[in-house]
Formats: C-alpha cells, structure tokens, sequence
C-alpha cells in the first residue's frame, strides 16, 4: 500500500471508504467494487481510460516519461539485444528463457507453423479481393474447430499449446491471405528458417525462383514485432480479455482482437498514413500539408502523429526511426512517397505547433514507411502489426485463465432513453 492506502466518497447522505491498491509502479486504484451496494451509485468513465479492468504484471507504460517495459525490461534493451520469439517467450512466461527453455520454446513454436490443408478451402470461400485482415480475423477464429479437443480451459498443458499454435500459425494464415489475394500458390512454411524469415518466405518465395533476403529486411521485421508484442491494456487487448472473461476458446478470443485491432484509430492507423501521404502526393507539398494539419477548419489530419497514451515522445518510435533511416539507406528504396514521409518527419519536429503539442511521429508513422520500403502491400500492414501483438494477446489471455479475481467483464451505462411508456396499437400511433 501506499501513504494513500483509502479513500472516503460522499453520495447524498451515504459515505462508504473504499481501498486504494498500488502496483509495483504506476499510479494507486481505487477500488470501486462495494460503491453500487453502499451508495447505489456507479461511475462513469467514457472510454475505461481512467478504469483498471485488472490487474496485470506482463506490461508496464507511462505515458508522461514515455517509458515501455515487458515484465520489467525496458523496450530499448529488448530492441537492441533481444529477438521477437525471445520476447514471446518473455511475455508469456514472465522470465527471459536460458538457451534450453528458447531451444525448446523455438522448436514447439517452429513445428506447428503448418496449417491444416482445409483451411485453404476456407481461405477459396473469400472474394480474391477482400481484405486480409478480414481472411485473418476468420481463419484464426477457424482454427477452434480444427482443434476442438484441446479445448479444456482449466488443463494448463492445453492452455500452453494453444498460445504456441496462435504464435506460429498466425504468420503462416497471414500469408495465405495475401498469397491468395494475388492469385499466387500458398507456400508451405521453411522451418529451418527463423521466425522472421520464414514468414517473409511464405510471403515473398516464388516456385521459379529461391527468395534473397538481404538481412537488414528481417531485423527491421523482427524489430517491429518486439514493439508491436505488447501494450498493456489497449483496445484489441481489452478485448482478448473481455471475451476470455466468457471462458470463449482463445481461438475466438483472438479472432476478437484482431477484429479490434482492424479499426483505424488502433491497428489501422498505419495503414492510414500511407494513405495520408497518397493523399499528399509530392514532397513540394508537405509544406501546405502541415499548414492545413494546423488549420481546425480544414478537415485535414496528419496521421501517426501523437499518441493517446504516451505524452512526450513515443519510446518505440525513438528506436524505430533510427531503424527506419538504415532501411532506406541500406536498401536504396526509390518512392516518392517515402520522401513525402521523410520531409513531413523532417518539418514535423522543427516546426513549433507540433513541438509545443507535443505531436511527435509515432511508432504507427515510422512502420508504414518500413513496411512500404519493405514492399509489404498497405493492406497487410495492420496484418503485420497483427502478428506481432499475438504474443502480447495470448500472454493476457494465459494470465487471465489463473487470476483468481477475475469475473466476466460487464460494463454499466448511463441510460438516455425514452422513460417508462406504453404500448399503442398501430392504429393509434
């Protein structure tokens, strides 16, 4: 407990005290739970954004000093020394594995990267064209049928194995959605490759010839998975967990997520700067762009900017800018667009409204121009961020399935419609 270990609230003529719990760091919670029996009040918080549905020991942020920890690590030193399966591995289990638990840990994960062959009939059933995000969202929600009698919740073996098959079949289903986009055969993954490269495999290889990968490719990948593992309870998170309150198959739950992170103000985001930076064509007219970002009544928003939670500067979007310089410079990439990007990066942080604002890039900004250098398509953008916060999604909904407090989620409302009436026939209405 902290100096602040309760708090007394007055409603009308009922007072009730109530508890005040504290973290290992963060800000102190009261809790709530007795205010409705004791008051019959509830609280009112638009957005959770001030309400902690649990708690949780995998992530740790604050927004104000712009600090990202996985259990404890500070994101730049897992950026820097760690690898993405590695990071898994650490989310899930809480502890970074010694060489035998990661030999073990990689070889579970890397022999169940298959997918059953029915599922290609299930990726025919779509439109060529859909959206893969909308082939991922249903495949992965598939896969409980394919696994149905390794469904027991309360066997922690089967628990275990079910992360493990959503951490390596993901990549493999993702993919197929975008080989199958483009009318190309699906490639069955290599697994003497490593996770990142396989996946870039199963993406890219073509049967007439063998895919060359240059290596700074898969570290700028495996880079973006590490930031994109986790991020404490946000809204694709929320979700994971909120359906697992039901006891849904973490299959489900999953699909769930990834139906989360599709919307544009999460997962989307990225592929909506690249869209922003279509819209502004030519880097002759960042200038106009940025004066039109500062005007109310233009419309017009300067996607990946800023962020909701993180006050000062992204910390993931430090360690990914730098990677995203090497990138172009590595790779030589000749796109327009990406010089729109670099200009709008450049203008962006010397120019005083943004600075004063505090609208810095985000980490959403510097993966759309890796992912487009890259020659990864926009539309499997979110799709990639995807694959990344699976590990972070199933490390929640593991730790969920041993909480002893936790219950099905079931917000309150404000209710603001009509009062109490009666029903009229048709012919009196």
């Amino acid at each position: 407990m902290s100096d602040l270990d309760q708090v007394t609230l007055g409603a009308g003529d009922k007072s009730v005290t109530l508890p005040v719990h504290t973290g290992t760091l963060g800000n102190p919670c009261i809790d709530i739970s007795r205010l409705p029996k004791e008051t019959g009040c509830f609280t009112y918080d638009a957005g959770f954004t001030a309400t902690a549905s649990c708690k949780s020991a995998i992530t740790y942020i604050d927004g104000d000093a712009g600090v990202l920890l996985y259990r404890g690590y500070p994101i730049d030193q897992l950026a820097e020394n760690s690898s993405f399966l590695e990071v898994a591995y650490l989310l899930i289990n809480g502890e970074l594995p010694d060489a035998k638990q990661f030999e073990a840990f990689s070889h579970d994960v890397t022999h169940h990267t298959m997918m059953h062959e029915a599922l290609k009939s299930f990726l025919n059933g779509f439109r060529h064209d859909a959206h893969p995000m909308a082939m991922l969202c249903g495949s992965v929600a598939s896969l409980s049928a394919f696994y149905h009698d390794t469904l027991d919740l309360n066997d922690p073996e089967q628990r275990r194995m079910a992360a493990v098959r959503l951490i390596a079949k993901i990549p493999t289903i993702a993919a197929a959605a975008y080989r199958y986009s483009i009318g190309w055969p699906i490639r069955y993954p290599r697994n003497n490759l490593d996770y990142v490269s396989r996946f870039l495999h199963m993406m890219f290889e073509v049967p007439s010839e063998p895919l060359e990968l240059n290596p700074v490719v898969a570290k700028a990948l495996d880079l973006l998975f590490i930031l994109h593992a986790d991020h404490e309870q946000n809204a694709s998170t929320s979700t994971v967990r909120l359906v697992g309150s039901t006891g849904a198959n973490p299959y489900a739950c999953v699909s769930a997520g990834i139906a989360a992170l599709w919307g544009p103000a999460h997962g989307g985001a990225n592929e909506a700067v690249l869209k922003m930076l279509e819209e502004i064509g030519t880097p002759d007219k960042v200038e106009s762009a940025i004066a039109r970002a500062k005007d109310k009544e233009s419309g017009f928003r300067l996607m990946g900017f800023g962020h909701r939670v993180y006050k000062n500067f992204d910390p993931r979007a430090r360690i990914i800018r730098e990677m995203t310089h090497k990138v172009l410079g590595e790779l030589g990439v000749d796109d327009p667009l990406l010089e729109v990007a670099m200009k709008l990066e450049e203008a962006a942080l010397k120019d005083d409204y943004f600075v004063e604002r505090k609208l810095y890039p985000n980490v959403d900004f510097y993966s759309g121009i890796i992912y487009k250098a890259l020659k990864i398509p926009t539309e499997m953008f979110t799709v990639m961020f995807a694959i990344g916060r699976t590990a972070g999604w199933v490390a929640h909904w593991l730790e969920q399935q041993t909480d002893p407090e936790a219950k099905i989620g079931r917000p309150r409302q404000i209710y603001t419609g009509a009062d109490t009436r009666d029903y009229l026939a048709i012919d009196r209405r």
